[in-house]
């Protein structure tokens, strides 16, 4: 996680040195890491089937492949159509498969603290996002752009295909139980055997809801992680500080992967995920107004703990609602919904600046959007078993 998004989320540093080379426009940018999402919201739903066949190995090391070999393309282009194939495509393919196979591998291991778990697991997004922004940045610097995609290619290769040969998809593998299970008796096994189908949760309001909130949260959260950095360095800030900005989102996002992961358990992750959404568009109404670097960082860290918490309890949030016999396959169809709206937002974010010269308007379309989500959470119901054609446990 640290290192697949520590270099993916590191774009927007990537953003302005592009622009400079070749002069394209925010918008046309903006469209190749929104084809990477969507790339990611589609082969996301075959990743997770795969995880369901083959386990997380098989998935892991050949999107490792794929991301490594992806930055190392980019790091040689001179058109914009090579900058939508190697990111938006190649890219896109390796980040398919790295959300929904670790996160339904944490949902087959853990029946107690779950959510927990998920949010540790996540919390190397966070590492990923504090570290890689400013290591991107330092290398920009030292070696120019297309040096530094080279490097970061050849140790997202490395790191995550070596990790993968670790990964087990269940404890079935190891002659163990998962975490818990043993408490939670007949109820909790029968729940992790049995669940739904993807067919049968396609008949149920919730999955379409789920789908629905995780666009709102990928419109909004990936439309400020394309484009925090240009717009603090649009506001005289420098580029190191800009880095720090995004930077920041990360560090407290660990934070929030921990403390609203663990609070799920407890208070339970739809309860986690309306915390998570009035903290999102209080903090994106701020950020309309903010102009210095304590503000842009006060935003940041608002932001990254409303991202730990709605990270944290994705996929334990899935696996509540249709358990885990096609866990991966089901996150995988929910997981479009985020990446279509992570698609959108940066791309419309982008192409709003083009036209107005200005953020302002595109923050506050975020929030909007942030509401709308937060009124979907409101809507989340259990599922009865006259809305589905199974009922979990």
């Amino acid at each position: 996680m640290a290192a697949t998004f520590g270099t993916y989320l590191a774009f927007g540093v990537f953003f302005k040195p592009v622009l400079t080379e070749f002069g394209w426009t925010r918008g046309l940018t903006s469209g190749a890491f929104s084809l990477s999402m969507v790339m990611q919201g589609l082969l996301g739903i075959v990743m997770g089937g795969l995880t369901d066949r083959l386990g997380p190995r098989t998935v892991l090391t050949l999107c490792g492949f794929f991301l490594g070999l992806g930055y190392l393309l980019v790091s040689q282009i001179n058109a914009v159509w090579q900058l939508y194939l190697f990111y938006g495509v190649i890219i896109g393919i390796g980040m398919s498969g790295i959300v929904v196979p670790l996160l339904s591998t944490v949902a087959r291991w853990f029946v107690r603290r779950r959510s927990m778990m998920a949010g540790i697991v996540m919390s190397g997004t966070g590492i990923g996002t504090l570290i890689g922004p400013p290591v991107a940045n330092w290398l920009i610097s030292a070696y120019a752009w297309r040096t530094s995609y080279m490097i970061l290619g050849g140790a997202v290769l490395i790191i995550v295909v070596s990790a993968a040969q670790l990964l087990r998809r269940d404890p079935d593998q190891m002659g163990q139980l998962p975490y818990g299970e043993n408490e939670g008796g007949e109820h909790e096994s029968k729940v992790r055997t049995e669940g739904f189908s993807l067919k049968q949760a396609a008949y149920t309001r919730q999955l379409w809801i789920i789908s629905a909130m995780l666009f709102c949260f990928g419109f909004c959260l990936f439309s400020i992680i394309v484009h925090i950095v240009p717009h603090a360095t649009d506001l005289g800030i420098s580029a190191a500080s800009a880095a720090s900005i995004l930077a920041t989102i990360g560090a407290v996002g660990i934070a929030g992967n921990v403390v609203l992961g663990t609070a799920a358990d407890r208070i339970g992750n739809r309860q986690v995920f309306l915390i998570s959404f009035i903290l999102m568009s209080s903090g994106l109404f701020w950020l309309v107004r903010a102009t210095e670097v304590w503000m842009l960082c006060l935003f940041a860290a608002v932001l990254g703990f409303a991202r730990g918490g709605m990270g944290a309890s994705e996929s334990p949030l899935v696996a509540g609602f249709f358990g885990l016999s096609s866990h991966g396959l089901i996150f995988g169809v929910t997981g479009l919904g985020l990446t279509t709206g992570a698609a959108i937002g940066p791309f419309l974010t982008g192409s709003i600046f083009d036209v107005t010269g200005s953020y302002q308007t595109a923050f506050l379309v975020c929030a909007a959007i942030s509401i709308v989500g937060l009124v979907l959470t409101a809507f989340l119901r259990p599922i009865k078993a006259k809305q589905g054609k199974a009922e979990v446990g």
